[in-house]
């Protein structure tokens, strides 16, 4: 495999805006994505409008706001110019607009409803997205979510032609997924519905790109795969979009796929320069550390970690502190579970001036790393400083992202019962959440709950329940390092030799040309010669 060596420099330069409209066209066409969004403005903007139209299906926001108040200087009678600046502010797969947002976004649609737009579908738009930022109430988030999405099904019925209607309500369907649903109800009529629109739009950005996070899930991972193989291709300018096929291949187990659709992600978003590019290089560098370990090639894999860790907090847009903070933990937790270097995890601690959140990632990686070692003490005391945590965020102002903190915590509490001996309630806790993933998913560079529970049955000497755990786990999350080299282990310890000489073969294969110095991957390479 070809190496890559990343030195990742992030500097603050302002993405200068194109002024030239045919350039404007050119690239949206050739390098975002061809999108067709009729509006009653100015011709002189059109295409800049749709330019905009196809940042936003991107997830590319701060381009897209910039592109939207381009048009409104231009046309400043141009509703849906507001309305564009407004969606910007609206990251609904990401993150939920602070207080200021909400207001700012609700001042903008004001505007664009005060310049009394000339159609009934541009009125129709616009009081959709009222609806949603017709309050910054916590509380009532959700429902606001409901009444948008509501509101483009209507928008959507009355204009069965405009296509951007369908696939901005199939996104609203993904915005109302909480995650917790095994039909995939919501996940699965956004597929349909993209379905529908895609004959005669193979280039729309939206539509693949939703069609990869609509079937990010084990289940429907394999319906994701020619969307993820076109995508990159249609918005190449897009560090996001370059960056999105890799959730498919991360899914399926295809980790060269990953560590190329990353790589050139990193490209293509030190081309747009800007310290607002730090979180798209954080993700891709996420992904690439996870492939790279998987692979067995971890000289690059901590090139990604040692890339997060000197990367300095005034790199990063201020709107992505948190996520800053959160990857410091994660990278470092990620590399020495995966690698069960347990003294180094147990060490890890979140830098000071992190959210709760984030504190109690780092103290679910401790309690592992400390059941792991047989250290009750240790255990315990992480896993009271873990419920903490999570009590902290949920008396905070990110509240809702304490129930993202369960699984952990379930976790947690199973390493800490291995470490006491409690062997049954180990199991159980591991148990429960791994069906619960097996229905609804988990993180695409999360560690499965399965497999920490047969690793955990072997740890007891219980190779046959292993196995059949690792067998479960592959079928989800397939061709990770830690599940082939636990099931070659499981086998050959309940006698199955040949069956662990083929696990210990595809890890080989997995890794070949991979620069590890990992012993697990030398006892491999030594069971597959033994067997040929």
């Amino acid at each position: 495999m070809k190496r890559f060596c990343l030195v990742l420099a992030l500097v603050s330069l302002a993405l200068p805006l194109l002024a030239d409209e045919g350039h404007h066209h050119d690239l949206t066409s050739a390098q975002l994505g061809a999108v067709s969004f009729p509006t009653s403005c100015s011709p002189k903007v059109q295409k800049q409008f749709e330019q905009g139209v196809a940042w936003l299906h991107s997830f590319e926001y701060q381009q897209a706001e910039k592109t939207f108040e381009a048009v409104t200087e231009r046309d400043p009678k141009c509703a849906m110019g507001f309305w564009g600046r407004a969606m910007s502010l609206y990251h609904q797969l990401w993150a939920r607009p602070n207080a200021g947002e909400t207001k700012r976004g609700a001042a903008l649609l004001r505007e664009a409803q005060a310049l009394k737009p000339r159609t009934q579908r541009e009125r129709d738009y616009i009081a959709a997205l009222q609806l949603f930022f017709a309050s910054a109430d916590e509380a009532g988030y959700t429902a606001r979510v409901e009444q948008y999405s509501a509101a483009m099904e209507k928008l959507r019925q009355a204009n069965p032609q405009d296509r951007e209607a369908a696939v901005f309500y199939a996104l609203s369907l993904l915005a109302r997924d909480d995650g917790d649903d095994p039909s995939l109800k919501l996940r699965r009529e956004a597929v349909a519905i993209l379905n529908q629109q895609l004959p005669g739009a193979s280039a729309h950005p939206g539509i693949t790109h939703y069609l990869i996070h609509a079937t990010d899930n084990p289940e429907l991972a394999p319906q994701g795969l020619a969307a993820a193989r076109a995508y990159a291709k249609i918005a190449p300018t897009s560090p996001h979009a370059v960056h999105m096929p890799s959730h498919i291949f991360s899914r399926l187990g295809l980790w060269h796929d990953s560590v190329q659709s990353n790589t050139a992600a990193l490209a293509a978003a030190e081309k747009m320069h800007g310290f607002h590019m730090a979180h798209h290089k954080v993700h891709s560098m996420e992904f690439l550390e996870y492939a790279y370990l998987q692979l067995g090639d971890d000289r690059n894999a901590r090139a990604m970690l040692d890339a997060m860790m000197s990367m300095k907090k005034e790199d990063v847009d201020p709107a992505y502190y948190d996520y800053y903070y959160d990857r410091r933990v994660t990278f470092p937790a990620t590399f020495y579970l995966e690698r069960h270097d347990w003294k180094q995890a147990l060490a890890l601690r979140a830098d000071a001036g992190a959210p709760p959140f984030v504190a109690a990632k780092a103290h679910w990686a401790n309690a592992i790393a400390a059941g792991h070692l047989k250290d009750a003490a240790t255990a315990k005391s992480a896993v009271d400083q873990l419920q903490a945590a999570i009590a902290a965020t949920s008396a905070g102002d990110k509240a809702y992202f304490a129930r993202y903190l369960d699984d952990g915590r379930n976790e947690a509490l199973a390493w800490l019962r291995y470490a006491e001996g409690n062997h049954a309630e180990a199991i159980t806790l591991l148990r429960s959440v791994a069906e619960k993933q097996d229905k609804v998913g988990k993180g695409e560079v999360e560690i499965p709950a399965r497999e920490m529970l047969a690793d955990l049955l072997l740890e007891l000497g219980r190779a046959p329940e292993a196995l059949a755990e690792y067998q479960t786990a592959m079928k989800t999350d397939p061709g990770r390092f830690d599940s082939l080299y636990g099931a070659a282990q499981a086998a050959a310890a309940a006698g199955k030799q040949e069956l662990a000489a083929q696990y210990y073969a595809q890890l080989v294969k997995n890794c070949s040309g991979s620069d590890s110095d990992r012993p697990e991957l030398a006892r491999a390479k030594a069971a597959a010669n033994a067997g040929d």
